[in-house]
Parts: structure tokens; sequence; C-alpha cells
């Protein structure tokens, strides 16, 4: 079994930043590529940031230059810095991570989700 925990969301002003950490723990092996992805109210989930393990990253185009993904793979750890966070960025936040178990089995992962509101 593998758990993902997520922390840091909450409230925050427009223009203000957060940081979301999510540790990866259990029956594993090495992880691949880790993640962030969020759902708003009435919308798909969608892609906000993915990082390999050798440390290539990719950004939706909205979040790009605002938003930067960074892993430890010694600690299995995946984070997400949020800068000049605007109402659209509203949406719980989903850690992600395509796992190799320690008995060879790949699985995707996710974490339980955390609240990020961007509000006055």
């Amino acid at each position: 079994q593998v758990q993902l925990v997520e922390s840091g969301g909450g409230l925050v002003q427009p223009g203000g930043s957060l940081r979301l950490s999510c540790a990866a723990s259990g029956s594993i092996l090495s992880i691949n590529t880790m993640g962030w992805y969020r759902q708003a109210p009435g919308k798909q989930r969608e892609l906000v940031a993915t990082i390999t393990r050798g440390a290539s990253t990719n950004y939706a185009d909205s979040v790009k230059g605002r938003f930067t993904i960074s892993r430890d793979n010694v600690k299995n750890t995946v984070a997400l810095q949020m800068n000049s966070l605007k109402s659209e960025d509203m949406a719980v936040y989903y850690c992600n991570a395509r796992v190799v178990s320690r008995g060879f089995e790949i699985g995707d992962y996710w974490g339980q989700g955390t609240q990020v509101t961007v509000s006055s």
C-alpha cells in the first residue's frame, strides 16, 4: 500500500502565495512522475504541474511563471510553490504519484486533496 498525504492548503488573498507539500509513504521502490492536479467546483480535474524523477517539469499554461514544482527523491516528497495567486486558482489540489512498489507493480496514487481558497 502507498499513501500520499498533502498539506499546506488554506485561505490566501489574491496576489498571495501558498506552498503545498505531499509526502508519499508505504511500499515504495521508486517513484516515477509526481504531480499536482486541481478540481474546481463543477469542473473536471485538471493538470497543474508534473515533475519526473529526473526533474523535468511540465506546467499548465495557466500557471506558468507563477507556480513551481519540486521534489525530493530521497524523502519521496513533492511540493508546489504557488505565487501571484488568482481567484481562478481556487480549487481542491491533489497530489499524484506513479509508484513502483517493492512488489514491482506500477500504480497511480492520489492524495486526499487540500483546499486552496483565494479570496479577499
